[in-house]
């Protein structure tokens, strides 16, 4: 288990523009080759944005980029046609396939924070997708049978327990709240990457929320 924490994070986003970003896996201007990907994990940012700033239109191909929002509302709109509005509880996910262009706002008064997680997919190409679930309800997997993933969301009461996956890579990113994984206390940002993980679980040690990917391959 190789727990990251919050604070290792890198830095990045535009901070007079009302972006602060903050990744966990190798991104953008901060290359490294030893920090690429886990499983089909390849990058999970946190992102804040404070009112009317956001991503103006860029492009993506080849990624299954899966959104979750902490707090505010996302303004989403992409080149197939959709235009949305995420709120927490919602699971967002944009199939980029061959190419898909998107823009991302924060259209709301209040400050936004919402975390995004972007997975390889198994095999390239394909045909651009979109889809929003709302307010998925606790322990209800979510499916990305395109990179062989499955996003686990649990809310935990303090005391209460859920299992980890058993699988070759499990992802662990903490929202909020603290929790108790074996013999790590994980925090608010922090993660931990399960290799073969096997009869595992987390604990709340507050109340918190837990996101959780069991993956196939990697």
């Amino acid at each position: 288990m190789d727990v990251r924490r919050a604070a290792e994070r890198y830095r990045g986003g535009d901070p007079e523009a009302g972006i602060d970003s903050r990744h966990a896996f190798s991104f953008g201007p901060h290359y490294d080759p030893d920090n690429l990907r886990f499983g089909a994990v390849i990058a999970c940012n946190e992102e804040r944005l404070a009112p009317g700033a956001g991503f103006d239109e860029h492009p993506h191909s080849h990624t299954e980029i899966v959104t979750w929002v902490v707090e505010g509302e996302l303004t989403h709109r992409d080149s197939t046609g959709h235009e949305t509005v995420v709120r927490p509880g919602d699971v967002q996910r944009l199939s980029s396939a061959s190419g898909v262009r998107h823009v991302e706002r924060n259209a709301g008064a209040e400050p936004l924070t919402f975390v995004q997680m972007w997975l390889a997919p198994s095999r390239p190409g394909g045909t651009p997708s979109y889809e929003i679930v709302r307010g998925i309800a606790d322990s209800t997997p979510y499916a990305v049978p395109e990179a062989g993933a499955m996003l686990h969301v649990r809310r935990l009461a303090a005391g209460e327990r859920t299992p980890v996956p058993d699988g070759g890579h499990v992802y662990v990113h903490v929202v909020r709240g603290d929790v108790r994984l074996e013999r790590e206390r994980l925090g608010p940002g922090d993660a931990a990457r399960i290799s073969d993980a096997k009869d595992m679980e987390v604990v709340g040690v507050t109340g918190a929320e837990v996101l959780m990917w069991e993956m196939t391959a990697g």
